[in-house]
Parts: structure tokens; sequence; C-alpha cells
């Protein structure tokens, strides 16, 4: 299977606005239009974000795009969405409406994982919470409407893009429709949408009606039939006795152990492959085939079939090899395209290289935008990820094909950052991406790529066919300590630790230059049947990056380290798998601060895992063995209450509950113990510390009251987990994040 061509993003012919010089700031007023001799906007892009005119934002990288295609582009950023007004502010767009939530979903920017409501928002001027509505996208699009019905309204972000099929919410405990469906818009954009957003520009200026346009990749429609000369393949059931289907189904998936288990830490979670089905004499399904999925009624009340559902969406993405998704909603169907191409190196370049002002719109003032102050001295160098964690969306939002930057177009924008940024005094705060190791790095067969359906190129262990040779970072990285009035290039993005071992050289250069006293890395958990759901390497991988990043760090005359990041009751995750973590911890004596409890984010595997009680990482059964979850607020506490054992206030808690789980001699005075006894605790707690404790009794004595009967069978089972894994360490004492 060859690999499939795009059009070059920049070589359609530029509309007739173009005789319009750039705007310094696209427009977000009456006003500033007539300044730029503007009658009226072709397209009017609306953000729950504040406009910061700068590529890591995504309101100012699809304004610029367009506008470098010709088109007039206003901005209308965070409305009052009580009424149509503000949404009029900018007139009557000729093309049509393009909503975004920001930068993130407007649920997840507002509530966190215990779902409490923030009181800041770090993409609003000042920090005010409460500058967008919750389901930004859905009001936004609905207020369009009521503005001006006969105006298309598109979709995009990642809102929008991690909401196109059914999909389970966390915030209201159910699986709701299509964003497309609730918001009453037009078409939605998904991933990163550039080729979608100039092709759909384009055809819309030259005269095609919206509805007219349903073969777009990165694109979701809503549509009252099927064309009758597509073929159907029928993925809609699980354990269906009985009749065997004319068409066979080829998303039947076997577990192949491709790996030495060994090496893999004995995990149960293999990678999955597709095993083709003859369809009419053919290897392949044609292309005018199209995967039915459950409908949302079906999903909505069967969890199995969502994890289904989950396992097809996730097997169709890769944009070379994916086919149509159909999903039926009511009597509609939604017509879900295929994904993007990927961008090139030089359309990568070329977008990055728009002319950005890279500063807040000057509406704002002196007001501080914080999540600019945080990345206004970074640089992007790539996008995508490989990885396949199931609790990250990532990947279902940007894909799994790594799309870099060239190593001029970073330098070039180095040095605008010196040139163009006020307060800049020589240090880049970070080079990188959702991987800051992950630059450059794909497969190195074109044609093995196309037709792969791995969902992870890491896990259980490195693809044979990844290229992991870091030296095209490793280079960018000593290009830009030599960019003049630059003295510090930090890296602050995460870094994948399992594949910077494969590059010493690579290790050696991030540990002596571009470290400062700590890295991030993000083992996730210490046991390995949590991190198969996780699809995580094991600690092996961690020790060994330990130990060179330690080595480097002493030729280097430094001392530095390394700050971990765990995740509480992820779905798997079972109580004993959090006291290991714990013991962990206090062998290799962290006291981790920073803790994460799952949060359920939309359209993840996890969140599939969550809903569902199911494993999607193999074929979903009804009679498939249920996967324990932590779900209810209790036992989230209590699992975060294990990652930070060393907290006084979670003392309390932790007595209570260690000896129902078979854990009584893990309180006490012993090394190995992970919270001390009552009285003990008592003498030596400040007066403000035994009040924060007792706080943490009452919290106990509720949690303890709602006990299930899982809590006696942990107990049994925990009696036959005692034995040195909890009493003695397995390794010797590792130097804590913080030496005595």
């Amino acid at each position: 299977m060859s690999q499939i061509k795009a059009p070059d993003l920049f070589s359609y012919p530029k509309y007739w606005a173009e005789c319009y010089a750039p705007a310094p700031f696209l427009p977000t007023t009456r006003e500033e239009m007539e300044q730029l001799g503007w009658d009226s906007c072709d397209v009017i892009i609306i953000s729950g974000d504040a406009y910061v005119d700068h590529p890591s934002f995504g309101m100012a990288v699809m304004g610029r795009l367009l506008e470098a295609q010709g088109f007039r582009v206003g901005i209308i950023t965070q409305p009052n969405w009580t009424s149509a007004d503000d949404f009029k502010a900018l007139g009557q767009p000729n093309l049509y409406f393009g909503i975004t939530a920001g930068n993130m979903d407007s649920l997840i920017n507002r509530y966190t994982a215990d779902k409490r409501m923030r009181h800041d928002d770090a993409y609003t001027a000042g920090g005010m919470g409460g500058k967008r509505p919750d389901r930004a996208v859905i009001v936004y699009s609905q207020r369009c409407k009521e503005a001006y019905r006969d105006t298309p309204v598109v979709l995009g972000g990642i809102e929008a893009s991690l909401r196109r099929i059914a999909q389970y919410d966390y915030w209201s405990d159910k699986v709701r429709r299509s964003v497309l469906m609730d918001a009453t818009a037009d078409i939605l954009l998904y991933g990163n949408a550039e080729r979608a957003i100039v092709e759909l520009t384009h055809r819309l200026a030259n005269g095609e009606s919206i509805e007219s346009i349903r073969d777009l990749r990165g694109t979701t429609i809503l549509s009252s039939s099927i064309p009758a000369d597509y073929i159907e393949v029928d993925s809609t059931r699980i354990d269906w006795p009985g009749y065997i289907e004319d068409l066979p189904n080829p998303y039947e998936y076997k577990d192949v152990a491709t790996c030495d288990k060994k090496d893999s830490g004995e995990a149960e979670v293999q990678p999955l492959r597709i095993i083709p089905a003859p369809l009419k004499g053919k290897a392949r399904l044609p292309d005018e085939a199209y995967i039915r999925l459950p409908s949302f009624e079906k999903v909505s009340k069967d969890p199995a079939l969502y994890a289904h559902a989950s396992r097809v969406l996730h097997q169709e993405s890769n944009p070379h090899n994916a086919r149509i998704l159909v999903q039926k909603h009511g009597n509609r169907e939604l017509w879900v395209n295929p994904p993007p191409i990927p961008l090139t190196t030089a359309e990568m370049d070329q977008v990055f290289g728009l002319p950005y002002q890279r500063i807040p719109h000057p509406r704002y003032g002196q007001e501080k935008i914080p999540a600019y102050d945080m990345i206004k001295f970074s640089i992007n160098i790539m996008r995508g990820c490989f990885g396949g964690c199931t609790f990250c969306s990532i990947t279902e939002h940007e894909g799994r094909i790594i799309q870099s930057r060239s190593h001029e177009s970073v330098i070039n924008e180095i040095e605008e950052i010196r040139d163009k940024v006020p307060g800049f005094t020589g240090a880049i705060s970070d080079l990188g991406g959702p991987t800051s190791n992950m630059y450059h790095l794909n497969c190195n067969d074109p044609e093995i790529q196309s037709s792969c359906r791995k969902l992870s190129c890491v896990y259980p262990v490195i693809c044979k066919n990844l290229d992991t040779d870091h030296s095209s970072t490793t280079q960018l990285y000593r290009k830009a300590r030599k960019v003049e009035g630059v003295h510090t290039v930090s890296i602050s993005s995460g870094l994948r630790y399992d594949l910077a071992v494969e590059d010493p050289e690579y290790v050696r250069e991030l540990v002596t230059y571009h470290v400062g006293g700590y890295l991030k890395i993000a083992p996730e958990h210490s046991e390995e049947g949590t991190l198969s759901m996780m699809m995580k390497p094991g600690m092996g991988t961690y020790d060994a990056f330990k130990k060179m990043f330690e080595r480097f760090s002493r030729e280097a005359g430094k001392k530095q380290y390394l700050i971990p990041y765990f995740i509480a009751a992820h779905p798997g995750c079972e109580d004993e798998d959090m006291v290991n973590l714990a013991q962990w911890l206090k062998r290799n004596e962290f006291k981790v601060d920073q803790v994460q409890t799952f949060y359920p984010s939309p359209m993840s595997l996890a969140t599939a895992m969550y809903y569902s009680d199911k494993n999607p990482l193999k074929k979903v059964t009804y009679k498939s063995e249920k996967l324990y979850t932590p779900k209810n607020d209790d036992q989230r506490k209590i699992q975060k209450a294990l990652l930070r054992y060393h907290d006084p206030v979670n003392w309390p808690l932790l007595r209570q509950k260690l000896p129902e789980m078979g854990f009584a001699h893990l309180i006490g005075e012993g090394k190995n113990s992970l919270v001390p006894a009552e009285e003990t605790a008592t003498r030596h707690l400040s007066g403000a510390k035994t009040a924060k404790a007792k706080a943490g009794t009452k919290q106990a004595k509720r949690i303890a009251s709602s006990a299930s009967k899982r809590s006696a069978d942990s107990a049994a089972k925990g009696k036959n987990l005692k034995s040195s894994k909890f009493t003695k360490p397995k390794r010797k004492q590792q130097r804590s994040l913080k030496p005595k």
C-alpha cells in the first residue's frame, strides 16, 4: 500500500482579497476592519480563548493561514453567550463562522478531575475564570445560527475534534451525541485541520454549497442517507451467534506476540494487527466502503458496544489506510471521513513562518494571559505522538505520524523571539511539542507505515521499523545554543525516556546542556498490570534512563534530579497496585507533590475502559473479563492518598484503609511503613498539622462507612501478597528527589 499524497497547502490560487496587506492583528472590531479598508469578513473565527497572535494558539494559526490564502478573517473572542449580540459584532461573514472552544476542551478547562469548578482560566486576560460557557462549541454555534440563520457554521479545535462521534462525557456521566448534532452546525473539522480548512474555504468561495462537500478528509458531516454505490462493513454487533454475514468483517484481530516476554515485562496486552479478509476477490476493501459503528442509541445504553466502537475508531486512525466511519444518530447518519494527510516539513515551516505578532492583541493592555506567559519564549518543533498512551487524547487529535519542522525554521523562530518578544533575556524555555524527543522520528519504511494499524510504535517494545536516531534533535540543540543573544535553551516538554535510552549521545547532550536541575518524566505507575492498561513501558526502562541521567549529570559536574509524574485511579489499577507504587516511592525516597487523578477525557481508550469496565485493547465481548476501575469519589481519594502517603492529611484515611486491604503491617515506625501509628503521629505533628490530620480522620470514617464487599475480597487477596515485595526493597535505595 502506497502513501496517499495531498495537494500542497499553499498551492491553491489565492482569493481576490489578497490585494489587502496582511493585518497587523486580525480585526476584532468594526473599527479595526475599517482601518484595514474592509467592508466585510469572508470568515469570522469565534474562540473561547483570548486572542494571542502566536502559533501556539489555534485561532491565530487558522486565521493567519486563511489570510495567506487571500481571505479576510476576523476574530471574536470570548463573546457574551447569553445573547446573539456579540456574535454580530463584525457583521455577517461572506463564507462561514468558524467555531472553536479554544486550546482546551471547555469542560476540562473549567473543572478538575474531582469535578470541582476552577476559578481561574489560563487562556483569559487576568487569568479570570467564567469567560467561556460549558460546552462552548455547542453554545457558540447555536448563537451564530441565531444571529445569521443562513450562514454556514464550521466546528473545529480540540473540543469538537474529540467529540466528533458519540462519546462518553465524564461530567454528565453519560454518552452524548456527536457535538455536530447538538451544535446544529454544518460541518466539523477534526485533528490539525489546516488542509481541511484551506480546501473547504476555497471550495465555498468558488460557489460550492456546504451541503455538497462530503468528501473532504478530516471532516465529519451529517446526512439523511448513504450513497448507493458504497459498500457497508457491519461492525455494529459483538457476540452475535448464528448468522454469518456475506461480507466478512475484516476487523477481527488476534493478539500477536512479536516481542520477548522477558523484555516486555510479561505485558498482558500485546500489539494488535488487522487480519485482512477477502472481499469480492480483493485483498483489501475498495475505496467505496465504510465501516458502520453501533448507533448512538446502542452505545449510550450498552457499555460493551461502546468499548467495541472505541476499538474500531482507534484502529481507523492511520490516514493512509483508514476507512470512512458511519454512526447512526436517530434518523441521521454521522459520516466521518478518514483523517487528514499529515503536513510535510516544508508545509509546517510555512505555517509557522506566517506573520504572527507573537504577542496578545493590544485590547488586553497590561493584563497578563497566563498561558501566553508560559509559552512566549518556547518553540513548538513537532506535532503528533506515536506513544499510544491510553489515557491521552493527543493521538486522537494530532495523529500518530510525527510532523516536524526544519532546523532553519526553528532557528528563524528563535531569532524572531529574540528580536520581537518583549522581555526576552536570552533564555528559550522549551524546544518541544507533545513529546520533545520524537522530533523527526518516524517509520523507516513508507510502505509499512501506510499499512500499519498498531496503536503504538513503542509498546510493549519499540517497533523494529521505527527510526530511533535522535541525531537531528541533537544537532538542532547545538545550533540553537549558538544563536547570538541566546544563553540558555531548556527542554521542558514531556520526554519519552524509553526512546531516549536508545540514543545515549542524545541523553548526554540533553543532560549536559538543557536540563536546569530538574527534568520531568512520566513513568505514570510502577506495576505491570496498570502499566499494560496505560500502554506504558515497565520500570526497568525508567531505571535504565535514571542511571544514564545520573551518569551524564556527574560527568557534567551538575547536581540534577528527575521529577516523576504518576496517575492514580487509572482503569485497571487495583488498590494493591497503588500500595505497591507507594512502597516504590518510599524505597526511592520520592515525596511527590504533583500528582494526577485519572481524568476521563473524551475519546481516549482509557475513557472507554472507565465507562465500560472492558479492555478495548483486546477484542471486546459480553463475556470479556470485567476490568476494575476506581470510579466513585471514595475509591479515587484512597488511591490518590496512597500516592501521597507522606502527607499527614492522608494518614487517618490510610490507617483506616490499609488494614482492610490486608496491609496493617505498613502502619507503624518500621523503615518500610507507609504511615506512622496514630499516637506516634500526634506526638510529632504541630498543632496546625494535627488539625489537618483530624480533618483527614473525618474523611476516613466517611469512606470506611461505604466500604463494599470488594474490600473484604481485597483483604483476603492482600494476605497472600505479604512478601519481601512490601517489606524489603528489591534494589539498593536510590537518591531522593531532594537529597537529605
